[in-house]
């Protein structure tokens, strides 16, 4: 399964005027709730026995520490996890090339893609809580929704 994670539990609601991609500290990150949530969710793939074949992350702080939090492999950085650009066409490139690997997908294990808000409700039309997971896969155009976890 691919499963669409909104990363966890985070200390504020936007990012400083002096955003860099680069540097954590100019970004809002993960809380002490966050790093613990992110915890619990790399608990519950293992008691389940979930498999993770990869983890694909946005580059932003917040997602990357909740994927390296939860899984034991390091998470690969994906660009178009990124929070999505306010212009129509760098948000559709962005969504497109989200889709394009959703859909590439067909192996066994799951796929884990931390992301954020607005690309969740983007791609599915649901609007995840922090550390929420949306098991998709793909149909036609766009995605099926298999299920959610909150954590």
């Amino acid at each position: 399964h691919v499963v669409l994670l909104r990363h966890a539990m985070v200390t504020g609601t936007t990012d400083p005027a002096n955003f860099d991609i680069e540097k954590c500290a100019t970004q809002v990150n993960l809380s002490v709730r966050g790093k613990q949530q992110a915890r619990k969710i790399g608990a519950l793939f293992d008691a389940r026995a979930a498999p993770v074949e990869r983890v694909l992350s946005s580059r932003y702080c917040r997602a990357l520490d909740t994927a390296r939090t939860a899984f034991r492999e390091e998470p690969e950085p994906f660009a178009p996890l990124d929070l999505l650009k306010t212009d129509a066409s760098g948000k559709a490139a962005q969504l497109e090339a989200i889709m394009n690997e959703i859909s590439a997908y067909s192996g066994s294990d799951n796929v884990v893609m931390v992301t954020h808000l607005e690309n969740i409700m983007a791609l599915t039309g649901i609007s995840p809580r922090e550390g929420e997971a949306v098991i998709v896969e793909p149909q036609g155009d766009g995605l099926r929704v298999l299920g959610r976890v909150t954590f």
